[in-house]
């Protein structure tokens, strides 16, 4: 017993940390596939190659399908939409029209969401405190997005608030809504099939995604600057959805089974490191001085809601 509870305590953390840091390399896939896709397209394809990568785990579990009940299938159906396809397609748009290493930064903004969520969805309690560090994060994401905050006071567009920031607070709330809804799914399904069906889910909305805006055809699936640049977005595409989207996942969520929630708060913010090393690094999405304060900020602040909601837990 002892064995295993020092497994839980040391093993555990850092597979959430790897599936974080994982996750947060998607950046260095998605931005160059927007120049060969529209932002629906790519989350289609991802959703695509991941069902295949999942199908051995789904298979399987087929039979369980029948001992779901309808509130499950409610929390799925929602989470699955939200989180794996809408969500998602609003991140890949942010990336495109915004500063890649902003947009990362302020998603970190998605626990103080889910943990409202939480409290009007599960009923959870809400420490003081977090009313306190919530709007430390907000204040901070506030001047995180706009390169000149001292034209706060004139306009939001002349501080240079842009587009980009709009999808991405867009994607936070359907991010962080799709996380309090997976926690109702945990509760009515095993692991492995929740995060099977939620890629099925995800491909089924965007499928009628395109489908409504008649994109479901040859030449929006693989336009002419994906025919002419072929190598590269059958690699990208194939590094999304594995190094960046099924081998995290299951990284993570076997992690987590390991892991205390509170701890795991901390070690999902390798997600952003790994991102903004990216974005900055190879990308050259630098941030103002003033922005660099501002992301430490939103993430300290946001680590501290953690640490306070984890205390009335």
């Amino acid at each position: 017993m002892q064995k295993a509870d020092a497994t839980r305590v040391n093993y555990g953390p850092w597979l959430v940390g790897l599936g974080a840091a994982l996750w947060g390399t998607e950046s260095a896939w998605r931005i160059p596939l927007n120049d060969l896709f529209d932002a629906q397209v790519i989350v289609f394809w991802e959703h695509v190659l991941i069902l295949l990568m999942f199908l051995p785990l789904l298979v399987p579990k087929l039979g369980a399908l029948r001992k779901i009940d309808a509130r499950t299938w409610g929390y799925l159906l929602f989470s699955g939409f939200a989180g794996s396809a809408v969500g998602t397609v609003f991140f890949t748009l942010a990336l495109k029209n915004g500063n890649p290493t902003v947009v990362n930064v302020i998603l970190n903004i998605q626990p103080v969401i889910s943990t409202l969520g939480a409290f009007l969805l599960f009923g959870d309690r809400l420490t003081p405190r977090f009313f306190l560090y919530a709007s430390i994060a907000i204040v901070a994401g506030i001047f995180l997005s706009v390169p000149h905050p001292t034209l706060i006071g004139v306009s939001f567009e002349q501080a240079g608030l842009n587009l980009g920031t709009g999808y991405a607070l867009i994607c936070a709330l359907f991010w962080g809504l799709s996380t309090v809804a997976g926690r109702g799914v945990m509760t009515g399904m095993p692991l492995r099939l929740a995060a099977s069906l939620r890629v099925v889910v995800g491909l089924a909305c965007m499928t009628a995604i395109l489908l409504i805006y008649g994109k479901l055809k040859g030449a929006t699936l693989w336009p002419a600057a994906a025919q002419a640049h072929a190598g590269t977005a059958v690699g990208a595409l194939l590094l999304l959805a594995s190094v960046s989207g099924g081998i995290p996942l299951l990284i993570y969520f076997e992690g987590l089974r390991r892991t205390r929630a509170s701890t795991a708060g901390y070690f999902e913010m390798m997600q952003t490191l790994a991102a903004v090393c990216i974005t900055w690094g190879f990308f050259h999405a630098t941030l103002q001085p003033h922005q660099v304060v501002a992301a430490i900020g939103l993430m300290a602040a946001v680590a501290m809601v953690q640490k306070a909601q984890a205390a009335v837990a």
